[in-house]
This record gives structure tokens, C-alpha cells and sequence, in this order.
């Protein structure tokens, strides 16, 4: 069994696309943080980005209600992609094919950027 969740905020609002039997495919990144104290004290971070895809009904649902800055609960399988580029280079993409989302902001925060001095993301009970 492959599973994948992740709390975090997203980088930029949901690009969504529809491919030609009219499926709407909605792509985005989002980050999650981790915080800790190093033997000397000083408190450190560490940010990954994690892009994510959501098809259907949910990408509809994810483009309506998430912008930059939503903080949201995302489960899903990773899933990596191959291509060939321009120059002949083949590429790969290894990202969260999302099938459940949550979101965990206020609404106001769902509509307008949130500030940099929200809560921590390790204090949110799950």
C-alpha cells in the first residue's frame, strides 16, 4: 500500500487545466515545515516543497477555495512522470496524486495571503 499525507500551505494559487474529455486537472505546489532544536539550542527549519496534482471534481473544488497561503490537509499516492524535453534530456516529476482534501484555515485565510508569523505547523492536532 502506497499513502502519502501532508499538512502545509500552499506555494501559489491552483493552475487548473481540462484535458479534452473536459477532466479538470488542477496542479500546485505546497509547503510543509519542520521545526527543531539543535544540541546547541538554536532553533532550526527545514522547508520542503511537494508539488501535487488533483483531477476531477476535486481539482474544481481545490481552485475555487485554495490560494497562496491556504493551509490544507492533503492525502493522495506519489506517482513520478517521464518526459523528454526539447533537448532531448529525459526528465522526471515525482508528485502527490491527491485524492482527499481538507481545509484547515479560516475562510478569510483561504482568500487572502497569510502573514509569515502564523503558528507553528507541528501544533496542529491530527
Amino acid at each position: 500500500m502506497q499513502k502519502v499525507i501532508i499538512i502545509g500551505r500552499l506555494g501559489a494559487d491552483p493552475e487548473v487545466k481540462y484535458l479534452q474529455d473536459g477532466t479538470a486537472v488542477a496542479n500546485f505546489t505546497v509547503a510543509t515545515s519542520e521545526r527543531w532544536k539543535s544540541k546547541s539550542g538554536e532553533k532550526q527549519e527545514r522547508t520542503e516543497w511537494h508539488k501535487c496534482s488533483v483531477f476531477g471534481r476535486l481539482a474544481e473544488v481545490c481552485s475555487e477555495y485554495l490560494k497562496k497561503g491556504s493551509l490544507a490537509y492533503f492525502e493522495g499516492k506519489l506517482q513520478t512522470r517521464s518526459w523528454e524535453g526539447n533537448d532531448g534530456i529525459k526528465r522526471y516529476v515525482t508528485e502527490i496524486k491527491v485524492s482527499e482534501m481538507e481545509m484547515l484555515g479560516s475562510r478569510q485565510e483561504s482568500r487572502q495571503e497569510v502573514s509569515k508569523d502564523e503558528p507553528d505547523l507541528d501544533q496542529i492536532p491530527f
